[in-house]
């Protein structure tokens, strides 16, 4: 073996990737040396025939990838490519201009080769042939690679935004993870950037054409004048030497130009990932056999017109009409062909190999139902659990602004018989007992007669209730009671969870398709403000903090609008969500007070006794952070939920008043202790509207 080649198959992983990173230095190097040093014919040689097979090569690179990101370095590869070719004109215009008196092979053997076998010696068939390809590059492929590489780009970097917000919308609903975001991410950015790329190395392909034609004419007017003048040769001897070598060193350099140019079209026109350009055009064209059943018609009908070539349009149609009969017939067995029982998906093979297919989605809303509440769910049945949850969803979308994810209903042998089990995200949030066959009976609070049943809870609000017989209904009602059937029940649940958790169920995709909704109402106020002044993120963020404390967010135009008023006064309010809410809140203030109240004007609230007031105003807002006391707080919280309890007693809302300073701490730390009570600030109050304190914390009413 070669010693060279002994020494190649050596080298260790870290020399071949040194070698690969010193490949295109090299070929700088390379086109440095062309340029500046006379080489001699056999050299030349060397690197034109060199020039012809890397030409080829970058085409069939082009032909065979699936997606133009698998050859990225196109536009560095068109780059290179171009320089060795004018490179190479530079060093054979050299050798040529000094050697061409001494006749045909003076600039090596394969220059002479492509003047004599191409063009048969003959320097006026050369130019014009030279002229076709020079048109055929220049005006067609070229030009219209171009103009594809530079919609390409402008498109490409229109999409860019959409694109990463359908990879954060995609995260964030728990489709992908981060490394796949990050690898996404990374694929539009790098695909912004070839499509950028290729609209500017496009310009490299037309230069070179160019630049060919106006180094033939150099060479052929340079040669001309130096054979005659300078070395005695006359006009004929001069043109048979110098232009036939001329013309055979542009065809050499325009014979690779043109595969280059063909690969550049064919990367920036190629459209999809899954096949390659040829597997493309034989699945796309020659699976109708319509198509290919006209063409042989219409070849035949030519072939038998008076003076037509029959011998070669005759044979053609009937290859074209037997390659068209014999499609047909492949996919007509296909059609009739019995298709494979499906099987039934079973529980995954202990003995297989794991798979993806293993990793369950975890369902955003979930719920699970025990054996015997299968029939709630079966419509065959009677079951109507179904269309409840699907008025669940409507009426939340309705009052709350926003459409919930979908409730994945599945059944699980671990649950006792009769329980249900909700979930979130995974996570259970929700748990119940109901009797199919019975009704839960729900004491309101003002109930004194007992009736005979079943002793429960109900799950949604935590009232004593009972579970009666259906024969019963009317005996319930009559005492008082509320009566509804099982379904009901668990529909309840699920709407009041919802409403708990309406934050956390508003997450990346509902946000987008809120967004996308509210752009068909308003167009303009979206595209003026999202994502230009406030991104998605933020967006989501400030209506989940409203969402938390039970804010509806219904009237996204009044929302979009406040923000948009007060980012543009102050821009820095986008990197503070908090603030962002506590705006909103007072620009909602009179739906928020109607959403608590109803159409009431004056309003019975709850105050803290002023002390109190202070006190916690001073420790909520100490410039080194809140610093309460845990007595204070333990006092207020159990003053919170007593003060709820005697204000839904007396038939009012439960809502306490307090300084817009505190507003949000207050609310957080009195949301576990009292989930009902909701908290207001003083500018939250609409004008139109009076207050009365109904009852004080820390004090006496």
């Amino acid at each position: 073996m070669n010693p060279w080649m002994q020494k190649l198959l050596a080298m260790s992983s870290g020399d071949a990737k040194r070698f690969q990173m010193m490949v295109a230095p090299l070929l700088v190097v390379t086109v440095l040396v062309l340029m500046v040093l006379p080489l001699p014919p056999l050299v030349l040689d060397i690197f034109f025939t060199f020039n012809i097979a890397m030409s080829l090569m970058v085409m069939m690179v082009a032909a065979t990838m699936l997606r133009p990101l698998d050859f990225a370095a196109f536009p560095s590869v068109l780059l290179l490519t171009t320089l060795l070719r004018l490179s190479l004109n530079v060093a054979s215009t050299r050798v040529v201009l000094l050697q061409g008196h001494t006749g045909t092979g003076a600039a090596g053997a394969v220059i002479e080769s492509f003047g004599h076998f191409l063009i048969g010696g003959n320097f006026a068939v050369g130019i014009i042939v030279f002229a076709i390809l020079v048109v055929i590059n220049f005006t067609v492929i070229t030009k219209g690679s171009e103009r594809i590489a530079e919609v390409a780009a402008r498109f490409t970097l229109d999409a860019m935004p959409g694109k990463q917000m359908a990879i954060d919308a995609d995260l964030s609903a728990g489709m992908i993870d981060e490394a796949e975001a990050r690898k996404r991410r990374r694929e539009v950015g790098e695909e912004a950037e070839f499509h950028g790329s290729m609209d500017g190395a496009s310009k490299f392909v037309r230069g070179d054409a160019v630049a060919g034609i106006l180094i033939l004419f150099i060479n052929i007017i340079g040669g001309f004048i130096i054979g005659v003048v300078q070395h005695g040769l006359s006009a004929s001897q001069a043109a048979e030497s110098y232009i036939l070598l001329a013309i055979g060193d542009a065809l050499v350099a325009q014979i690779p130009a043109l595969l280059i140019s063909v690969a550049a079209a064919m990367v920036v026109s190629r459209v999809g990932k899954d096949q390659d350009v040829g597997t493309q055009i034989t699945t796309q064209m020659l699976e109708n056999p319509k198509v290919i059943g006209v063409a042989a018609g219409i070849i035949g009908l030519l072939g038998v017109i008076p003076g037509m070539p029959s011998l070669i349009f005759l044979p053609m149609a009937s290859g074209l009409g037997y390659a068209s009969w014999r499609i047909y017939a492949k996919q007509e067995a296909a059609r009739q062909a019995p298709k494979a029982p499906e099987k039934p998906q079973s529980a995954p093979n202990p003995n297989g190999e794991a798979s993806w297919e293993d990793l369950q989605p975890v369902d955003t809303l979930g719920l699970e139902v025990g054996y015997r509440l299968i029939q709630l769910v079966d419509k065959d049945r009677g079951g109507d659990l179904l269309n409840r949850i699907k008025g669940v969803r409507r009426k939340f979308a309705q009052e709350v602004g926003f459409l919930p994810p979908s409730v994945h209903i599945k059944d699980n042998l671990e649950l006792k018989p009769s329980f249900y089990r909700i979930t979130l995200r995974g996570a259970v949030v929700g748990e119940g007992e109901v009797y199919p066959n019975m009704l839960m009976a729900i004491n309101p609070g003002h109930v004194t007669n007992p009736i005979a049943g079943t002793q429960a809870v109900d799950p949604a609000f935590g009232l004593p209730a009972v579970w009666v017989e259906e024969r019963q209904r009317d005996v319930a009602q009559m005492a008082g009671y509320t009566v509804v059937d099982p379904s009901t029940v668990v529909a309840t649940h699920l709407s009041h969870l919802m409403q708990l958790h309406a934050a956390k169920l508003l997450g990346r995709v509902e946000t987008q398709q809120l967004i996308e909704h509210v752009t068909k109402l308003a167009p303009k106020l979206i595209e003026d403000v999202v994502p230009k002044m406030v991104g998605i993120a933020t967006l989501q963020k400030v209506l989940q903090l409203l969402l938390e404390e039970g804010v509806h967010i219904r009237d996204m135009g009044s929302i979009i609008e406040t923000m948009a008023e007060h980012c543009a006064v102050q821009p820095n309010l986008v990197n503070d969500p908090s603030e962002l809410a506590r705006r909103i809140r007072v620009g909602l203030a009179p739906a928020i007070v109607q959403q608590i109240y109803g159409p009431v004007r004056e309003l019975d609230v709850i105050a803290i006794e002023p002390d109190l007031e202070r006190l916690l105003t001073q420790a909520l807002t100490s410039a080194n952070g809140p610093m309460l006391d845990p007595g204070v707080a333990d006092h207020l919280t159990r003053q919170a939920a007593e003060a709820t309890h005697r204000q839904e007693n007396m038939g009012h809302p439960a809502c306490l008043l307090v300084p817009d300073a505190i507003r949000p701490s207050v609310a957080r730390l009195l949301k576990r202790a009292a989930p009902r009570l909701k908290v207001l600030g003083h500018s939250e109050i609409p004008e139109t509207h009076s207050i009365r304190i109904g009852t004080l914390i820390g004090g006496h009413a």
